[in-house]
């Protein structure tokens, strides 16, 4: 019983002991991944909270800035009227601007006129021309005044229309400030007149003078004639540039000692007691200081919940089970998996064996083939030059015939279509044999000179110096010369074959050196090649022209293809109807080095 006990235990003591090391590394692991997921998710909340924070910041001073530009829009159009603007010209500014469209927050935009005491009594009376009820308000001891001369939209401002920003030191402060300065300025808290409420609202003002902006502070003072200005309410402000419910976090705003705005009411819709973020932000805008005293709402503590490590645990205790489960499952299936591969790899280089002999026998009937077209077209030879023959013979023995006069015309005709038709053969015959030698390299390397080339074509085709030239950094090729000629004359016979007016033929042949091969390229000023076409014109005997047509056996490009593609290359053509065509394709600088030369 001892020994069966002894045997019994061990074997489940060694099982335990496996599992329990892979329970703990698997548990090590997860509470790993918690941990970090843990900090991840704290680093995460920070960002989004900065990021929170730093928009509603950037979309303040970007609004403001926005604005400023409208302000600044206003400066531009009293300078358009000569520097001062009419009561008329002013409400169609303020009306192309779209107020409440595309600045939502402002109250309304209008020009401040500056004037001392000597030049006050001539501006009432030019205002009263108009505005027979207008007045400058209220009375200061101040010996500048600075009366709001129109506004717009009117009736929510109407009872800023007059008020003299001079009485009241926020306001005659800024001005002045933007006076001095030439810039944009706001004012300290103040409450607007048109406020019903009597809430928080400061005023913007950007200056205009009588020229453009002075450069000095002396000439400023000296040229200042006014300001154009917009009123703001701070709430509304507020509410067309952040949305409550488009944020997560709710701010309020100091100048100076006193709040202009507060969102931090504990009885407002979502409003956090216990705010996971706060954060105090000073701000310069536009001469003053403002802070933002942010705290985070409930909707960011929902949307950072700390929810999502626990389940990053819980998921990983279970993937962690899983994963284990696995590899038992693959440490089994190893072994089938790599039978089956040799199974496989046996199978494949029995194909790779069979494929070799399919290419090989192929590659034998394809020189048996080409060998045959060698024979048959050279054979064919002798039977058109027969026929070619006999045809003459015949028209000899006709000539009484053809000179009576009543002899048929159409036997001539057959006669000479006889003879086209031998010529045809003749030059297929000819297009095949070089179909057939092209790419076979039987001559010994030699160096082929592109400038007696190109000279040889001129002669070769009729054509003048003036017809075909030649350009690029390579003069000459060593490679396969003969296929290279080859390929040259067919491109240029092909020029001269299919264009309409010889005389006013243009070639171009580029040679250019692109690494161990250059870039051949023969262009020419022809009628075109429609592209649907492109690909087509590259068969054995495929040609645009009619069959009637003389030289037109649709083998000459055939041939380059071939040629061209031996090297390794590809024919490129570039061209369209009546734009002329162009032949490109590379060509190696030096012979290809293969596994013969080397056992060699």
């Amino acid at each position: 019983m001892a020994n069966h006990a002894e045997t019994d235990v061990t074997p489940r003591g060694k099982i335990t002991y496996f599992h329990f090391v892979v329970v703990a590394l698997s548990l090590m692991l997860t509470l790993g991944a918690w941990k970090f997921s843990l900090a991840q998710v704290e680093n995460r909340t920070d960002l989004r909270f900065a990021a929170e924070r730093d928009s509603a910041i950037a979309l303040i001073m970007d609004r403001m800035q926005k604005y400023e530009d409208a302000l600044w829009a206003g400066v531009a159009a009293i300078r358009s009227h000569g520097g001062d603007i009419s009561h008329a010209d002013w409400n169609t500014f303020a009306h192309s601007l779209r107020i409440e469209e595309k600045y939502p927050g402002i109250n309304g935009i209008g020009v401040i006129h500056y004037h001392t005491p000597q030049s006050l009594g001539p501006y009432l009376a030019e205002q009263r021309r108009q505005r027979p009820d207008y007045r400058v308000h209220p009375p200061h001891d101040q010996p500048i005044y600075m009366p709001i001369t129109y506004i717009e939209p009117e009736n929510i401002n109407i009872a800023a229309i007059g008020l003299d920003v001079a009485h009241e030191i926020n306001r005659r402060t800024a001005a002045l400030a933007s006076r001095d300065s030439g810039t944009a300025q706001i004012t300290g808290p103040i409450v607007l007149v048109q406020d019903a409420a009597s809430t928080p609202g400061f005023l913007f003002y950007v200056p205009f003078y009588r020229d453009e902006t002075p450069g000095s502070f002396d000439d400023r003072q000296d040229q200042f004639r006014g300001a154009v200005y917009a009123p703001f309410v701070v709430h509304k402000l507020m509410e067309g540039l952040l949305a409550k419910e488009l944020r997560n976090i709710r701010f309020s705003i100091e100048d100076g000692s006193e709040t202009i705005y507060d969102e931090h009411s504990l009885d407002a819709p979502g409003a956090d007691p216990d705010p996971m973020y706060t954060a105090d932000v000073p701000i310069s805008l536009y001469g003053r200081e403002w802070v933002l005293h942010m705290r985070t709402d409930l909707s960011f503590r929902q949307a950072n919940t700390y929810a999502q490590p626990t389940i990053i645990l819980i998921a990983g205790l279970i993937v962690e089970v899983l994963i284990i489960s696995v590899l038992i499952l693959m440490s089994r299936a190893n072994s089938r998996a790599v039978a089956y591969a040799d199974k496989v790899t046996a199978e494949l280089l029995a194909e790779k064996q069979k494929l070799t002999v399919v290419n090989s026998e192929l590659s034998r009937k394809n020189d048996e083939l080409e060998q045959f077209t060698y024979i048959a077209s050279h054979d064919l030879k002798t039977p058109i030059r027969g026929i070619s023959g006999l045809t003459e013979m015949i028209e000899e023995d006709l000539d009484d015939y053809f000179a009576q006069p009543k002899r048929n015309p159409d036997v001539r005709a057959n006669l000479r279509k006889i003879h086209e038709r031998v010529r045809h053969m003749d030059q297929l015959t000819r297009g095949i044999l070089e179909f057939s030698q092209a790419g076979l390299q039987n001559e010994p390397p030699a160096a082929l000179s592109l400038a007696e080339t190109v000279t040889a074509m001129q002669s070769d085709f009729g054509l003048t110096a003036d017809q075909i030239c030649l350009c690029g950094d390579v003069t000459e090729v060593s490679v396969d010369i003969s296929n290279f000629r080859r390929v040259l004359e067919n491109l240029v016979g092909n020029a001269v074959k299919y264009h309409h007016d010889v005389p006013t033929l243009r070639i171009n042949l580029s040679a250019r050196r692109a690494g161990n091969h250059c870039e051949i390229s023969v262009s020419d000023n022809g009628p075109g090649i429609d592209p649907k076409f492109h690909n087509r014109i590259f068969d054995v005997f495929q040609t645009l022209r009619t069959s009637s047509t003389k030289d037109s056996t649709g083998i000459g490009l055939a041939i380059v293809k071939k040629a061209v593609g031996i090297h390794g290359g590809t024919v490129r053509l570039t061209s369209s109807p009546g734009q002329g065509a162009t032949f490109s394709f590379p060509w190696p600088l030096a012979p290809a080095f293969s596994e013969a030369d080397h056992a060699a």
